[in-house]
């Protein structure tokens, strides 16, 4: 069993997101129709989606100053997305709210065999521009860490990762929904943290591609990537480090419910880790609690867990060997 050590003294950290907000319209079926097919449904919700939403609500609760650069519509779930920010504490001076489009919408059918369909229209996320980066500069230049996605169009998460490296902040890419990579210069990515499968589609292969990570990680590094962070549900997670050796993290062992949303609880924890730290492998024991955690409830934003509780797994839980 490997223990890890209670949370260190450290500063408060600082965490910038380049996001995403989607609201998730969900429906219980008894089975998933067929074309033209109409079925009466049950247990009709609304949730709050998108990836970069669910990383500031998570980096906020465990404790860090988070602020958010997006669009959202002028319109009933854009405002939903602001209270959710408001009683989260992020700062959302950076957000902008528009009339061309409207706020990002997922649908979702989910049968009671736990299968789901799902359609979603990015709507205004699509119109995050680098234009709205350098609008938003200041709350960059105030952040230690600055975290993007690619539910926002790939020129502008790459940019404003290229301005908070010209400002000096540490940069960090989760390439979800994962994209072909190459060709584009990586650069001004300290980190970038797939998983598996998403690691072989940002190299161009297929999803179950017979390849190993460490060449997959060599790939991106080539690209100019510094450290690359696979992870491994189960397994755990994986660093590949520029000119020092692999840093392999094992999972910890929990009573998983539900793992929607756990990639989110990583990347925002593993941010807020290296705000307060800049130690890698403390930010990734932090990640992992906190994203196993999350596993341990249902949905996304209610299962993400304040410092508190994730200080407190920390200290009575181990690791897996």
């Amino acid at each position: 069993m490997l223990h890890f050590p209670t949370t260190p003294n450290h500063r408060r950290g600082y965490v910038c997101v380049l996001g995403s907000y989607a609201e998730a319209l969900t429906m219980t079926v008894k089975r998933i129709p067929v074309a033209g097919e109409t079925l009466i449904g049950r247990d009709y919700r609304q949730e709050y989606g998108g990836k970069g939403s669910d990383m500031a609500v998570q980096a906020s609760r465990l404790g860090a100053d988070v602020s958010y650069l997006g669009v959202v519509g002028n319109d009933a779930f854009g405002q939903r997305f602001r209270d959710l920010m408001e009683r989260e504490y992020v700062d959302t001076r950076g957000l902008r709210i528009t009339s061309e489009r409207p706020t990002g919408v997922g649908m979702i059918l989910k049968d009671e065999q736990a299968r789901n369909v799902i359609a979603v229209d990015m709507g205004a996320n699509e119109l995050f521009r680098p234009e709205d980066i350098d609008r938003g500069f200041s709350q960059i230049n105030e952040s230690d860490v600055v975290l993007a996605q690619l539910e926002i169009p790939l020129e502008t998460a790459l940019y404003g990762l290229k301005r908070a490296k010209e400002a000096g902040k540490t940069t960090v890419l989760n390439p979800a929904p994962a994209l072909d990579l190459r060709g584009q210069d990586l650069s001004d990515v300290d980190f970038i943290t797939p998983n598996e499968t998403e690691s072989r589609l940002c190299v161009g292969l297929a999803p179950d591609a017979d390849i190993d990570n460490a060449s997959v990680a060599a790939r991106l590094q080539k690209q100019g990537v510094k450290n690359v962070i696979i992870t491994l549900g189960e397994q755990g997670s994986v660093c590949f480090r520029e000119n020092l050796p692999a840093l392999n993290l094992p999972a910890f062992s929990i009573d998983e419910v539900d793992s929607n949303g756990a990639g989110d609880s990583f990347n925002a924890a593993f941010c807020v880790g290296l705000a307060e730290t800049a130690n890698v492998e403390y930010a990734m024991t932090l990640a992992a609690a906190a994203s196993s955690l999350s596993c341990t409830k249902w949905e996304t934003v209610p299962s993400y867990h304040d410092r508190r509780a994730v200080d407190e797994f920390l200290r009575t839980h181990a690791l897996q060997a």
